[in-house]
């Protein structure tokens, strides 16, 4: 399943960063918690240059919290600063503000010395499609400051955010890269819901998640549809038993596929079939897939 998705206003958003990359002091990348390499693209450092980059794990609510720590440790290890968020229910948005303010203060002090007194710093938050960046800058605002919603392209255009905390949030459209040379990264970004469902074959997508699923979380696919095993040919014929399992019958005695496999997708995304990260630091330079 060679899945491709790299429309033209995505082109428009890489020009967008680059355009502006020299008014800020900051780059946030946001990246998905469950898929920490499919969903960090890696045309940012170009895009980005030299400006300094913290790097926030969001959606950590959705992953596992064991591989949470763990990709920590990796990223500290690797000498990035690194922080776990949850845009839905996290409150303690100062930490990123405290993370911020720490990264740039030898920068401050410098300008300071300069004369350049009690300018605001400004941050550019980019990421790939619905991983949460509106959700983010709108904890981080306390209050809806971005269009925010549970698919990929809200966002349209580039906005400035101003906070009371003295940042300066400049949002931009969420951005792919032209070509997935792994074909697990766009799995991983379709699994996710990074890619828009309506152009996927989404029998398909579903029955690659549950041979993923089954690989990494069985006991959890187990419960989830009361199955009585794990061993199945293939995905196609583990979605038949869901189906079955959850009585998805049409006309003539067929199993509904396409409706299980919304059901699927949905559900591993909304954590009903667990917290599931779909990747691991030991595959960080080269993940494996599922």
């Amino acid at each position: 399943m060679n899945i491709q998705w790299f429309p033209g206003h995505m082109a428009k958003t890489r020009r967008l960063i680059q355009e502006n990359i020299k008014m800020v002091d900051l780059v946030v990348e946001l990246i998905d918690a469950r898929a920490p390499v499919s969903s960090m693209n890696p045309e940012l450092g170009t895009l980005c240059g030299a400006k300094p980059r913290l790097l926030i794990l969001n959606k950590s609510d959705l992953a596992s919290s064991e591989e949470n720590e763990r990709w920590l440790a990796y990223y500290k290890q690797q000498g990035r600063t690194a922080m776990l968020f949850d845009s839905v229910h996290q409150k303690n948005a100062k930490a990123v503000t405290d993370a911020v303010k720490a990264m740039l203060s030898e920068q401050f002090a410098r300008q300071q010395e300069r004369g350049m007194k009690n300018r605001a710093p400004k941050l550019m938050i980019v990421g790939i499609p619905n991983v949460g960046k509106s959700s983010f800058i709108n904890r981080m605002a306390g209050r809806a400051a971005a269009i925010s919603g549970d698919r990929p392209g809200v966002t349209k255009g580039k906005q400035w955010i101003h906070l009371a905390s003295g940042l300066e949030l400049l949002d931009t459209p969420g951005v792919l890269w032209p070509k997935f040379e792994d074909e697990t990264v766009g799995l991983h970004l379709a699994f996710t819901g990074a890619i828009k469902d309506e152009i996927m074959d989404v029998e398909t997508l579903a029955a690659k998640l549950l041979e993923c699923l089954l690989e990494r979380c069985p006991e959890g696919v187990v419960s989830r549809y009361k199955l009585s095993t794990t061993s199945f040919e293939n995905g196609f014929e583990a979605l038949e038993a869901v189906a079955r399992k959850r009585g998805f019958i049409i006309s003539g005695g067929e199993v509904d596929i396409y409706r299980a496999a919304h059901i699927v997708l949905d559900e591993f995304r909304s954590t009903k079939i667990g917290r599931i990260t779909l990747e691991s630091p030991e595959g960080a330079e080269q993940n494996e897939p599922c």
